[in-house]
């Protein structure tokens, strides 16, 4: 049997009707890039998919909601209010007080709704569940006609259901009560997603929602506020930085830096006509759009290698930014290196709702790495695959921007491109599956610009300190006769040694893992690669935990690392045999447990949230997984050489 199937989610029937929809798409349309795939991609056999479907939540209520037919309730009540608070312009992050009064009988099944824009439809959608369920988030989550912002049962007020607070809204002549209604008020977390909002009060549930109360609509004071701005290195100098943010605003705006510079930005966006869709209408295009506004480019250029600047952004009509203090990473060829380096982070509410892919360990590993940064420890920053998990309910990378701001904006930020960014049914990936949820890397190679060839060939390298980083498309064609095969020789063939000694290989899909995710055409077609260019350390994410392996090659261990004198594993590559494999895919998504078995190359297995902390020169790679809750170092190893 394929050990694929094993992994299969309970919802089986669902999935295969929607594989069997994409694959007949696929075969009537053709694939954008099957005339450039070899044989052994072209075939795409689904089962060999699947495994990217493992470790979905259980379908939620909330999700369901997006296809039902929604209208008032029946035997409306007159005293129902919904109100927000403060009712002033919304401000850029701030927590509003929803309060929904004269509820005559409190149910669990209450809910309120954050609408964005304020005039979506929240009212009637009968078309096919698959058509919400394809990214594969089966969490408890309401289905409106256009996806909530997010959503918090009434009840999250623990005085709701009890009447707690309760008020009479009509008195007999004698003064006695004859109609008592209740209240309760909970907290939705808000940041400028620069379109309208609007607050909905839903009885009946996630199932059968009916509609109970709206808001008044609320405007952002200043929607064309410039946010968000991130850091990337454009090259192997150390001298050049490039700042992406986010803005309402289409005219072009300035980052001003060192004291005097500015340079102007370059302004892109995209719409739903950029997005993917199939048979079944994606997310992406469909009830998931959210407009991203404009996003802004620039590149700060005359600066100096691992030195402190400050910088602001926006312009006079927009407003400006805060200034911020960053740090440029070392120029490459110099001698020390310090960085970070997860996959598969996601983001958190940061308040008690329900949303769209909850990835539960994201806020506190930014918390641990913002630490790492305040404190100088860390040079750079590498994010390798599965960045956002928007998967095509946009409004999600304002969120995941919002996020990453205290760590993205202070040094420079690097990705790759995972599945949840890239993949979807005549896309041009490799793997036929739903993952970006439309998205197909157009919002990722929008608000993440990477020094790679062109659009759509998410490749680069990058060299920092003493170590030459490859970053590769898991998701693009890889076979030998591929341009990024191509690519990847000639890169890791031109490495100067003497000046990167060492050589770090990235991407989003592992080769190795023991909880299985492997694609084995990957495996035997990129491994040799590693092994003909001496790669020291291979780094990937896609498996939701921690695996550390020998020096392996073909399944088998090439050599052991021995105890060092302060009992650290040490690999010697003075003897180079094989390169060393890290899992580091624990940064955010629902854990990984591992199976009772490991592979038998499989050193270390944890399933912790956390980040990797690596330190180089020029003769020592020093590796360290820290657990973001507790700060601690729960495996460590080095790798050495001679000068």
């Amino acid at each position: 049997m394929n050990p694929y199937i094993k992994k299969f989610p309970p919802q089986s029937s669902m999935w295969i009707t929607f594989f069997l929809s994409c694959f007949l798409s696929f075969l009537h349309h053709g694939s954008s890039s099957s005339s450039s795939v070899s044989p052994v991609l072209s075939t795409n056999n689904l089962l060999d998919t699947l495994d990217g479907f493992q470790n979905y939540t259980g379908i939620s209520h909330f999700r369901l909601l997006n296809r039902r037919k929604l209208g008032d309730c029946l035997n409306p009540n007159p005293y129902i209010e919904i109100d927000a608070s403060p009712k002033s312009a919304l401000e850029d992050d701030q927590m509003v007080t929803v309060t929904v009064s004269g509820v005559l009988l409190p149910s669990k099944s209450d809910w309120v709704g954050m609408i964005s824009p304020s005039h979506a439809d929240v009212d009637v959608c009968p078309q096919n569940l698959l058509l919400y369920e394809q990214t594969g988030d089966f969490s408890d989550l309401p289905l409106l006609c256009h996806y909530p912002v997010k959503a918090q049962y009434v009840s999250n007020d623990p005085g709701y259901i009890g009447c707690k607070k309760n008020e009479c809204k009509k008195f007999d002549q004698r003064g006695q009560c004859l109609v008592t209604t209740c209240s309760a008020s909970i907290t939705f977390h808000v940041i400028n997603i620069r379109t309208s909002i609007q607050f909905v009060f839903f009885g009946a549930g996630f199932q059968a929602p009916c509609v109970l109360a709206k808001s008044s609509i609320l405007e952002f004071a200043n929607p064309h506020k410039p946010l968000y701005g991130h850091l990337s290195s454009v090259d192997s100098t150390g001298t050049s930085m490039r700042l992406t943010w986010v803005s309402g605003d289409k005219n072009p705006q300035q980052v001003q830096y060192m004291n005097g510079k500015s340079e102007t930005s370059r302004v892109t966006t995209f719409s739903q006509d950029n997005m993917c869709t199939s048979g079944l209408p994606s997310p992406a295009k469909d009830f998931g759009w959210h407009d991203p506004g404009y996003i802004h480019s620039a590149i700060m250029t005359g600066l100096k290698p691992l030195t402190g600047f400050s910088y602001r952004y926006g312009s006079n009509s927009a407003g400006w930014s805060a200034r911020i203090n960053f740090k440029t990473p070392p120029s490459g060829g110099s001698d020390e290196l310090k960085f970070l380096a997860f996959g598969d982070m996601g983001k958190a509410p940061r308040d008690a709702s329900v949303e769209h892919y909850i990835q539960p360990g994201s806020i506190t590993v930014v918390q641990a790495m913002a630490d790492e940064v305040s404190s100088g420890n860390a040079d750079s920053i590498f994010h390798i695959g599965d960045i956002s998990y928007a998967t095509g309910f946009l409004v999600e990378w304002d969120f995941f921007l919002h996020l990453i701001s205290p760590v993205a904006s202070k040094l420079s930020y690097m990705t790759a491109i995972g599945n949840h960014e890239r993949d979807y049914v005549n896309s041009g990936s490799i793997y036929i599956t739903p993952d970006s949820g439309g998205e197909c890397g157009v919002p990722y190679e929008s608000y993440f610009p990477m020094p790679t060839p062109a659009k759509d060939k998410p490749w680069y390298s990058n060299e920092q300190g003493s170590v030459h980083f490859v970053v590769i498309s898991t998701e693009h064609d890889w076979s030998k006769s591929s341009e990024q095969y191509q690519w990847m020789s000639k890169d890791m063939a031109s490495v100067d040694r003497s000046r990167t000694p060492w050589v770090i290989f990235t991407g989003h899909r592992p080769m190795y893992s023991s909880c299985g995710s492997v694609d084995p055409r990957f495996f035997l077609q990129v491994e040799p690669l590693l092994l003909t260019n001496k790669v020291d350390l291979v780094l990937f994410g896609h498996v939701h935990n921690y695996e550390r392996t020998c020096a392996v090659y073909r399944n088998q261990c090439k050599a052991m690392p021995k105890k060092g004198a302060d009992g650290v594993d040490t690999y010697d590559n003075n003897n180079y045999e094989a390169p060393v494999h890290a899992i580091i895919g624990m940064a955010g998504f629902k854990l990984d447990s591992f199976p009772p078995k490991a592979g038998r190359w499989s050193i270390s297995r944890i399933s912790e949230f956390g980040y990797a902390r690596v330190h180089t020169t020029k003769t020592q790679l020093d590796f360290e997984f820290v657990n973001a809750y507790t700060k601690k170092v729960e495996d460590r190893f080095r790798i050495i050489r001679s000068s």
